[in-house]
């Protein structure tokens, strides 16, 4: 299968050394220079796999990220030139599946659009992944989770977070487990990335989870602890 990847970057070098090295790999590579160029090419085209940056013009990345969302579970690389913490906080926040910090090195970029990719296409074998505890379940068979009855907005990653921690019920994880089990690759960088997903995930299940509970191990990690 031959991949589609949309690169979103008003820096014509930067898009065209994406290109270059993704073209290499066998993917099949579009550039949008702009927001609303973006979102014109994301809905005539339907690419696998999106490569933001943030800061581009008429539409910046984090409105782009919003929309596509708003569209499905594609994928989302956001690009960063500046690498603050704050960046990286609110682009997982808005639903982005990753993150990455220019000036990259295209191996690392490389290894990061393959992971992603090879999550989805895992997520789209046929096979049963439901789990169901008092009030809630997690289908990663269509992404879905409904809580006391209702069904709850969820990026991909909080849903495979939440899925990986409840599928081992009181095991306790570390942040950098966490990184490669579920974000699939040796990660080298800010462990506060599990910190956000976890607390975008309480503030969606808060309300009297009872016999469950998402838990910070202090000076550990966390677990999805159930009452025996």
């Amino acid at each position: 299968m031959k991949y589609r990847v949309l690169v979103v970057d008003d820096d014509q070098n930067i898009a065209e050394l994406i290109r270059l090295y993704l073209e290499k790999e066998m993917y099949e590579v579009r550039i949008a220079y702009d927001g609303k160029k973006a979102m014109s090419i994301f809905y005539e085209w339907t690419p696998d796999l999106v490569i933001l940056d943030i800061m581009i013009p008429q539409m910046d990345g984090y409105e782009v990220c919003k929309h596509i969302r708003k569209a499905g579970n594609i994928p989302i690389i956001m690009l960063t030139a500046r690498g603050e913490v704050i960046d990286k906080v609110l682009g997982l926040e808005l639903g982005a599946d990753d993150y990455i910090v220019k000036p990259f090195e295209p191996k690392e970029l490389l290894a990061r659009v393959k992971a992603v990719l090879r999550r989805t296409q895992n997520s789209d074998m046929i096979k049963e992944e439901k789990l169901v505890f008092p009030g809630i379940s997690i289908d990663k068979n269509d992404y879905t989770v409904t809580f006391k009855g209702k069904r709850i907005e969820m990026p991909p990653k909080e849903l495979e977070l939440l899925y990986f921690l409840a599928s081992r019920p009181n095991q306790v994880f570390t942040r950098e487990q966490l990184l490669e089990k579920v974000w699939d690759y040796d990660y080298i960088g800010d462990s506060r990335t599990v910190d956000v997903h976890i607390k975008r995930l309480r503030e969606k299940l808060h309300d009297e989870m009872g016999r469950w509970e998402i838990k910070t191990v202090w000076g550990v990690g966390y677990k999805f602890e159930v009452q025996r």
